[in-house]
């Protein structure tokens, strides 16, 4: 694993701890996965099953992280892919933006 993802991991692990409900997956382009839950972030693989998977490149998901994209407006514009459950996806990037 990276040290990019290890590092982002971190970051998400503190974000979603006993924040996210369910599971979300987040497919970061080249870098790798990671899964969110209730417990925080841990390294997944690519199979995990997870309520709802958002997939970006990892410059996406820190401009999200950092505040500097909107997580709507990079589903509109293609930056970030959602796969499943919409209002979930919604919840998972509240968390994110927080």
């Amino acid at each position: 694993m990276s040290t990019h993802l290890d590092a982002l991991t971190a970051l998400l692990d503190a974000k979603a701890k006993g924040a996210i409900k369910g599971t979300a997956k987040l497919v970061i382009t080249d870098q790798g996965t990671v899964l969110l839950s209730e417990t925080g972030a841990a390294p997944s693989d690519a199979d995990a099953e997870a309520d709802v998977t958002l997939k970006a490149s990892e410059a996406v998901f820190r401009a999200i992280l950092d505040g500097s994209q909107n997580p709507i407006t990079a589903v509109m514009t293609g930056k970030l892919k959602v796969d499943g459950n919409q209002m979930r996806a919604l919840k998972v990037s509240e968390v994110l933006t927080t």
